[in-house]
């Protein structure tokens, strides 16, 4: 496995080291939804963790929504097998955001009632960084999305400190591509569990996704060029610790 890791190992360092993302001694939790990136992160983050010159803890932690079906115990035999410390936390979101609140824009509510498990599982555990999955497309389709749908150029940030919490979010993915994830994953024979939510190609991210899609048939480097747009800007906090312009895919 980790021979098989080692090219996306390095990927996932330049973001650490082109965005200081990993400090000495930190405690790093992964939020770990059982799909396919947070899964592949959490493998490549505890590879890197053997080698890398600084030290740091990690563990990983899933916040269980509520749908039926999925079952994180493969996910936790995972972290046993990799020494992980693993939490899988119940929770009444599904139910709260379908069947109680019927939300039109469920989707926002489900962000927001999963961030507030997730901080209040991280304050009880002392972590000081909080690893997601995002990757490089999620990052195009999120800066399409704010100029599409909001009229603004706006994207999430590499590294967001989260004052309410005190915790740093890092995105240690964001050089990689979402197909080489998806062939690694299968590789890798990850664990996957599969995401019920009734909404999942409901959204407007998905109809971004399925533009960028179409577009890129005809325009092979387009998301290449979106990247490359919000790096030489740079959106803020895309900034590189030593005033290098980042590097994408």
């Amino acid at each position: 496995m980790d021979k098989i890791l080692n090219e996306f190992t390095g990927v996932i360092r330049r973001a650490v080291d082109d965005y200081n993302m990993i400090e000495e001694g930190d405690n790093i939790a992964v939020g770990v939804s059982g799909g396919k990136d947070s899964l592949l992160l959490l493998l490549a983050l505890h590879h890197l963790q053997g080698y890398y010159p600084k030290h740091f803890d990690l563990e990983a932690i899933t916040i269980e929504l509520g749908f039926e079906g999925m079952d994180f115990t493969p996910v936790a035999e995972l972290c046993r097998e990799l020494d992980i410390p693993y939490t899988c936390l119940k929770t009444d979101i599904k139910e709260v955001v379908f069947d109680v609140r019927k939300e039109d824009n469920p989707c926002s509510l489900c962000a927001k009632m999963r961030r507030g498990a997730l901080n209040d599982a991280i304050r009880q555990r002392g972590i000081n960084k909080l690893a997601l999955g995002h990757h490089f497309d999620d990052a195009v389709e999120t800066f399409m999305l704010s100029l599409l749908f909001e009229g603004r150029l706006s994207c999430f940030r590499p590294v967001t400190y989260l004052d309410r919490s005190g915790v740093t979010q890092i995105r240690p993915m964001i050089y990689a591509g979402e197909l080489k994830i998806s062939n690694l994953a299968q590789e890798l024979q990850l664990p996957v569990v599969e995401n019920p939510c009734p909404q999942d190609k409901g959204s407007k991210r998905y109809e971004i996704k399925q533009l960028l899609k179409t577009m890129s048939a005809q325009y092979p480097d387009m998301k290449s060029k979106i990247f490359g747009a919000m790096q030489r800007l740079p959106l803020p906090g895309w900034e590189t610790v030593d005033g290098r312009q980042p590097r994408g895919k």
